[in-house]
């Protein structure tokens, strides 16, 4: 489902140049669920950026469901990023006046699907995360873990090949975020792709498999 194949990625930085990441090479078969970690610094966020079509790598090929996504204009990464990829972040990143299904319904706008069908589908979504009765309340009339669990619909919704979850538990106490954890592993189970981006050893062995970065390379690919 995904190849990366000698990936690299550097940045301009006033007269120097930084190489976040330095010849990456990795395969991620539909359906699997896998944690990349790494200390500050190791290429954790850029990798995740560039399988999220967020960036572009400077040399390297990325394969994403047999299409070359490396050399893509911005408009056609949109495009991905919309049909392709749900994303959980760790803010949430609501829209603080909008009712719950308001926000999971959103990226269905942007794919042109009537109003009817957007409420219907993101009904459903928020039924998957167990939020049915809550999908009129708006976020600050949550608490953590709800809005959490609206962010999963949101990202789910358009039924997307890959979830990419970046810290989804970094601002949650540690019961929510277990239950948080729980929520993405049936989604697993239910055939999801999952990446799974933290500095938790704890939240990394939840995944079968482990990818470990340094210095822009990576250093252990292992399984749990």
């Amino acid at each position: 489902m995904i190849a990366l194949t000698d990936i690299e990625k550097t940045y301009e930085m006033g007269t120097s140049r930084v190489r976040a990441l330095d010849g990456v090479f990795l395969h991620i078969e539909k359906g699997e669920y896998l944690a990349i970690m790494g200390p500050s610094g190791s290429g954790k966020s850029t990798l995740m950026n560039i399988i999220g079509c967020l960036d572009s790598p400077t040399a390297g090929s990325y394969r994403l469901n047999k299409r070359e996504i490396a050399r893509m204009e911005d408009d056609e990464l949109a495009r991905i990023r919309n049909r392709e990829i749900g994303f959980v972040f760790q803010t949430f990143n609501l829209l603080s006046r909008a009712e719950a299904v308001r926000n999971v319904e959103l990226p269905l706008i942007y794919s042109g699907l009537p109003k009817h069908e957007r409420q219907a589908r993101a009904g459903k979504a928020l039924e998957m995360v167990g939020l049915r009765d809550r999908m009129h309340h708006k976020p600050n009339e949550m608490s953590g873990g709800e809005r959490q669990r609206v962010a999963i619909a949101r990202a789910m919704v358009n039924r997307p090949s890959l979830l990419l979850a970046d810290e989804p538990t970094g601002n949650l106490d540690s019961k929510t975020g277990e239950e948080i954890m729980a929520l993405i592993a049936d989604l697993h189970a239910s055939g999801n792709t999952i990446i799974l981006v933290t500095h938790e050893e704890e939240l990394a062995e939840k995944a079968p498999r482990v990818v470990r970065l340094r210095d822009g390379a990576i250093v252990t690919d292992t399984k749990n």
